[in-house]
């Protein structure tokens, strides 16, 4: 039997696994149907939310690369049950990404979310297009909400994602929830010292 989960359980993983005790419970995982490799509803509502990931590839060396990316809420855009793509915006020119994907198409995307302390894993594969405007253009967000230079697409295919353990992540939120918490704390404020100037009216 091969499960989803192969990709990152390894032989050298399980021996590990095995090792330490903890071999019994994945392998119970991966019986009742393990990690899923089809983009669920959930899933895509998740994705939509965010605004950045890290996007991990490896050269040909085997040396591995994370590079993070951002934008406004719906930039990383579901195209299928198995298909992620992004607009790749104009930044340094180092082209690290890309190179490493023309010598090895694996790669893997890491989604945090502060806010709700959720973590996703993606594995997949992913190219670079770059000889598609019309793509380029569906992709990239509205220009009223977000200017960037984009450059080109990547595009990732889903081979398996798991949810990860939510133990130890930090509570952050992004400034625009933050600025929206302030206002409806101003807010309260001022309905309390009015009801507190109508009551000290009544009373006089």
């Amino acid at each position: 039997m091969t499960y989803t989960s192969d990709i990152a359980f390894t032989a050298s993983v399980k021996a590990i696994q095995t090792r330490k005790g903890s071999r019994d419970s994945y392998a119970r995982m991966e019986q009742g149907g393990g990690w899923q490799r089809d983009i669920t509803p959930d899933l895509a509502g998740f994705i939509a939310a965010q605004r950045s990931f890290y996007l991990a590839t490896v050269n040909a060396d085997g040396q591995p690369y994370i590079q993070h990316r951002g934008g406004p809420p719906g930039f990383l855009k579901v195209l299928d049950r198995q298909t992620l793509a992004f607009a790749d915006y104009r930044g340094n020119k180092q082209f690290i990404t890309q190179g490493n994907l023309t010598d090895n198409p694996r790669a893997f995307i890491f989604l945090m979310d502060y806010a709700n302390s959720v973590r996703i894993k993606i594995w997949g594969r992913a190219k670079v297009i770059e000889d598609q405007p019309a793509l380029l253009a569906e992709l990239m967000p509205s220009q009223d909400r977000y200017r960037a230079r984009p450059e080109q697409v990547l595009m990732f295919t889903v081979d398996a994602w798991d949810r990860n353990c939510p133990q130890h992540i930090p509570q952050r939120m992004d400034q625009e929830a933050v600025e929206a918490l302030l206002q409806q704390r101003d807010q309260r404020i001022a309905e309390l010292e009015e009801q507190l100037r109508l009551l000290q009216g009544e009373t006089r």
